[in-house]
């Protein structure tokens, strides 16, 4: 599969996000996985990305031009794509994966994790969409997301659309056993 990654490039986050990154790439490439991230080689980015190479995985880093001018990718990675915006990353990013892991991370990931709920909320991404809620991360998300279920922003097969999970080693089955997201998805997209 490949497996489209979204993380932090926060240096200053406690290590064990660091190490759950690490041992997430590691976990993807020893299964077979295609790795495809923001083409970083700090924080979270570079972790997930050094324990995917560190197991002979492949990994495929997608890095805006501007990023590359001021040296944020990550030597090791080379499959490295220069796009020209953070626009394109994000499509680029999604375009043929197979899954979405989000680990915990700043607005950025947030957005990009937002971007693909919102396409499969629409029926334009399809595929599963997990949370590694390393260390109650994404608790707090979950909660807000069920609020905004229970009044009516969504609707509630919309909870649906991700799954929350505490460790690594539950990501893989997660995606495994993730219930298809229906087709006519856009049938329930309003709220009505």
């Amino acid at each position: 599969m490949r497996i489209c990654v979204y993380c932090a490039s926060s240096e200053q986050c406690d290590r064990i996000y660091h190490d759950a990154a690490h041992a997430l790439g590691r976990t993807l490439a020893e299964a077979g996985n295609t790795v495809v991230y923001g083409g970083g080689a700090v924080g979270l980015m570079g972790a997930l990305a050094n324990g995917a190479l560190e197991a002979g995985g492949d990994v495929i880093g997608i890095i805006p031009r501007f990023m590359i001018e001021v040296e944020w990718q990550h030597p090791l990675v080379r499959n490295l794509e220069v796009v020209e915006d953070m626009r394109e990353r994000k499509h680029r990013l999604l375009t043929g994966s197979d899954a979405v892991i989000a680990l915990p991370g700043g607005c950025g990931t947030l957005e990009e994790l937002f971007e693909a709920i919102t396409l499969k909320r629409l029926g334009i991404y399809l595929n599963p969409i997990v949370l590694l809620d390393t260390n109650g991360f994404y608790a707090p998300l979950q909660a807000f997301m069920e609020q905004v279920i229970d009044q009516r922003f969504m609707n509630p097969e919309h909870l649906h659309m991700w799954r929350k999970v505490d460790r690594v080693d539950e990501v893989l089955p997660a995606i495994r056993n993730a219930t298809p997201w229906r087709e006519d998805a856009r049938d329930y997209a309003v709220v009505r």
